[in-house]
Order: structure tokens, then C-alpha cells, then sequence
């Protein structure tokens, strides 16, 4: 996010929509970065009021200068608080598309949103309007769950070590420039119940799992190596099981204020946003995510 990039922060003035907004603020200031701040009423919205009330009745206009006027006060509020320019959008019409073509529009480094809303932000976050989203940009996606109050501290960058994991540790290294990194990567132990079942003693099963174990570890050096990363500014987490748990537990053990994941996992049909991983992530995390939809 080289200066001037925008960041765009999508808003319905939920409180953790809020939040969103105050986090893209302090990253604003902290890259240098423009800050554009954004409500979509949504046309459906609209179309029920004037089922209801009639076409060109003035209560539509008065809500929708009464939300632009809300939208510039939290602007104003968030440029005095963080020495940012902050510009204040808002439109009506369809979330997903406004959203995407202001994106395109100001060249946008990032979108940032909360993790739930009082409408479409939650549904954008956590609902199959954010697998459409996803498949349709290559736009970062951070998605904020809380309130901040400084910089990112601690991040875990969950790692396959396919080409997704080395643009995930770039975006993160942008977004939380100063934070220590906790390189993460889960392993299973290969036909393990099949080779129980076929008489494999649980010693050799064992020796398995540890040289899996090693071999993953290895690999997190090798990763930390081809990315530059100092000694000191980062530590690996190697573990066992089933990664969306293992990403929560090790998120809180850890005391992570950032967990950062791919798009995609080592192939392209491995979706991890679109299945189960990041979806679980987000849905039941407690931390904020930062998710690289490219590799490119």
C-alpha cells in the first residue's frame, strides 16, 4: 500500500462497522494512504419504502440526506482524530456492485469492513455475498472484530506454503508493518486411520507424524527465509489437526490481534475462503482477518 493507494471501508454504521472504520483510519495514517469511507443504501431497501409511501415521497429524500449526514459527520470525526483525508461516499443501489466499481474507481489497496452488521456488512462478511465479492476481485479483504486501540501487535499468518503464502505474508507485512509474526501451518498425518486399520504398529504411525512434523517446520524456516524475514520478528507454529480450530485456539494461546490467510490453499480447487477454513475462521474467531485473494 504505497502511498497514495486508497483504503475503503465499507460502513452501516454498526458498531463494528465503526470499528472497521477506525482501524482503516489508524492504517491510513500509519501507510500514508487515502481513506475513503462508504455507505450503500440498498436499492431493495428503497424500492419497499416507496411500494409503501409512493414514489418521490419526501421521506425518501430525507433519509437518504440524513444518512449522507451521518456518513460525513463519522468522516470528519475519524480525519480530526487521525490527521487522514477522509472521503465520505454514499450511494444507492446494489452493495456488492457499488462497492466494487468505487473500488476499481479509486485504485483501492484494500477493502475493510466489519465482522457483523445491522444489514449488508454482516451479510458481506459472513454470507454468500462475500464468496461473490471474493471471486469477482482481487481487492484484500480485512475484516474487523475489534474495537482498536493501536497498532497490530501480534499476527498469525496461517501458511500452506503454496504461492498464496508468500502473498499473504507480504499483504500482512504492509498492513502490520511492526507486528511480530507467528508463521502458522497445520499438518495431518497422511491415511493415518487407514493405516491403523491395515495393522500399522502406533510406534511407526508415531515416526510418521514426527518426521511430517519436522518436514512442515523445515518448510516454515525455508518460507520465513525466502520472504526476508529478520530473526527475532518472527517465531513458527507448527500443530496438528484440523486447521480452523487450530488457527482459533493458537489465535487466542498466542494473544494474536491479526490472523492472516490465503484466498486459495495449494490448489485452486482447494478454496479456503469459499469452504471451510476461512469461513469457520471468521464466523468463530475473535481476532481480525486479513485475507489475500491473489497470488499473483
Amino acid at each position: 500500500m504505497n502511498a497514495p493507494r486508497t483504503l475503503l471501508a465499507a460502513t452501516d454504521f454498526s458498531d463494528h462497522a465503526r470499528h472497521a472504520a477506525e482501524r482503516a483510519a489508524r492504517l491510513a495514517h500509519e501507510t500514508g494512504a487515502l481513506l475513503t469511507l462508504m455507505h450503500v443504501q440498498p436499492v431493495a431497501a428503497l424500492l419497499a419504502l416507496r411500494q409503501w409511501l409512493g414514489q418521490g415521497h419526501a421521506a425518501e429524500a430525507h433519509l437518504l440526506a440524513q444518512t449522507a449526514q451521518q456518513l460525513q459527520i463519522l468522516a470528519d470525526g475519524l480525519q480530526a482524530a487521525h490527521k487522514v483525508p477522509v472521503r465520505a461516499v454514499t450511494t444507492s443501489g446494489q452493495v456488492l456492485d457499488d462497492l466494487l466499481r468505487e473500488a476499481a474507481q479509486q485504485q483501492a489497496a484494500l477493502l475493510v469492513l466489519g465482522a457483523k452488521g445491522v444489514g449488508f456488512v454482516r451479510r458481506l462478511a459472513l454470507g454468500s455475498t462475500s464468496e461473490r465479492l471474493l471471486r469477482r476481485t482481487q481487492l484484500p479483504l480485512l475484516v474487523v472484530r475489534q474495537k482498536p486501540h493501536e497498532a497490530y501487535r501480534r499476527a498469525l499468518v496461517a501458511v500452506d506454503f503454496s504461492a498464496w503464502s508468500l502473498k499473504s505474508l507480504a499483504l500482512v507485512r504492509q498492513v502490520a508493518p511492526h507486528a511480530q509474526l507467528v508463521l502458522m501451518t497445520v499438518y495431518q498425518v497422511p491415511f493415518e486411520e487407514k493405516l491403523r486399520f491395515a495393522g500399522v504398529d502406533a510406534a511407526t504411525v508415531d515416526h510418521y507424524r514426527q518426521q511430517t512434523k519436522a518436514e512442515a517446520l523445515q518448510q516454515v524456516h525455508l518460507l520465513a527465509q525466502t520472504a526476508g524475514l529478520k530473526p527475532g520478528h518472527w517465531e513458527p507454529c507448527v500443530v496438528e489437526g484440523e486447521a480452523w480450530q487450530r488457527i482459533i485456539e493458537q489465535e487466542q494461546a498466542r494473544d494474536c490481534d491479526l490472523v492472516a490467510m490465503g484466498k486459495h490453499g495449494q490448489s485452486v480447487t482447494e478454496d479456503l475462503l469459499l469452504g471451510s477454513v476461512t469461513q469457520r475462521v471468521l464466523a468463530e474467531g475473535d481476532t481480525d482477518v486479513l485475507v489475500s485473494t491473489t497470488h499473483g
